[in-house]
């Protein structure tokens, strides 16, 4: 007599969770509360603790054991791949091999694939683009966060439903801003700062800090490159006595803590992709740093200014720009027409689950 299949879906959710990068954290939150409340899930991860905690009843398995991902891939429903730009090569080509066997795994025992708030890239290597030319086509539907990468997937998978939309993370509810306590600096290593453009920054940074008498909190993203940020350049002697008097180094343990923090921040200063995103979702005001497209196209989109690392201004503009930004937080209302917009990655999530839960 033949089983019947369970009306409740498997579900396969893989990014990079677990690594102590509250972006990937926000992703994910952001991901769990699009889904069904009846699925099954099992989660890749790094560190299982912090998704445990935001998704108690799933199964985590170690991202990095490629014969356990594999294996779950065999016997999911619908693979996710949940945010982040995890088809690229500049990590590593292993990395783009990782998620090319996934979705080939999943799709060999007959299940969904649903690329859902990705990025696109960057793909160096003339194999690279072969095998996600080759692979886009196997995905049931896809979501992208930018315009460039729905152009380029579009020439490479025509048949694919897929479309663009803000950052899935966009999508959290909007905070009442608050102000009147400190500046925030969300920066990250770059190999696109040199001393002296490091230098620059923690100039400006000093005699902004200086002008409004705000303390400085240096909030690390990603605890493993950014909490030591701030010691490593005051070790290279770039930091002034001053800005390093007014400066500490916070670890958030979660999402909550950061919009706690931004909420009542008197600027704040994001390289990070999702510090921005927050820190609209908190209503601070912002002046952001580029390292990448990504977040240049996200202070765009929010009306916010932003600096690109490979162009810094002179130390006496970027002090005018940053003075300028203070105390006036972004537009609720056009913050809110970015979320409304970023709600199509949670219809294109119900919509390729639910096409997987038999009648």
């Amino acid at each position: 007599m033949p089983v019947a299949r369970s009306t409740t879906p498997s579900l396969l959710l893989c990014g990079y969770y677990g690594e102590h990068n509250l972006g990937d954290d926000a992703l994910l939150q952001v991901l769990l509360q699009d889904l069904p409340r009846n699925s099954s899930l099992v989660i890749t991860a790094a560190d299982s603790e912090p998704v445990q905690a935001l998704a108690p009843k799933a199964l985590v398995i170690n991202r990095r054991s490629l014969k356990a991902t594999l294996w779950a891939a065999l016997r999911t429903d619908v693979l996710i791949f949940g945010g982040g730009s995890l088809l690229q090569d500049s990590t590593s080509f292993k990395s783009l091999i990782y998620y090319v066997l996934l979705i080939c795994a999943a799709r060999f025992r007959g299940g969904r694939v649903l690329l859902w708030g990705q990025g696109l890239g960057p793909l160096r290597r003339p194999i690279s683009r072969m095998l996600v030319r080759w692979v886009l086509p196997l995905c049931a539907a896809i979501s992208w966060r930018d315009d460039a990468s729905l152009a380029l997937a579009r020439r490479w998978a025509k048949t694919v439903p897929m479309w663009m939309a803000p950052d899935p993370v966009w999508q959290m509810p909007q905070r009442n801003w608050i102000g009147g306590g400190e500046i925030v600096v969300c920066w990250r290593p770059s190999p696109l700062l040199d001393a002296k453009g490091w230098r620059l920054l923690l100039d400006a940074l000093d005699c902004v800090s200086s002008e409004l008498a705000a303390p400085v909190c240096w909030l690390a993203f990603h605890q493993h490159q950014d909490a030591v940020l701030m010691d490593q350049l005051h070790e290279r002697e770039l930091m002034s006595p001053s800005l390093l008097k007014r400066s500490r180094t916070v670890v958030p343990r979660s999402i909550d803590d950061v919009f706690s923090r931004l909420k009542t921040a008197r600027l704040v200063l994001p390289m990070r992709l999702h510090a921005l995103i927050i820190a609209g979702l908190a209503g601070s005001p912002i002046a952001a740093l580029s390292y990448d497209p990504k977040v240049e196209a996200a202070a765009s989109m929010a009306a916010v200014p932003c600096i690109s690392l490979d162009a810094l201004p002179a130390t006496d503009d970027l002090i005018a720009l940053w003075h300028g930004a203070a105390d006036r937080g972004v537009a609720s209302s056009r913050i809110e027409e970015i979320r409304q917009r970023s709600a199509a990655h949670a219809q294109l999530l119900r919509d390729v689950v639910g096409q997987s839960i038999p009648d």
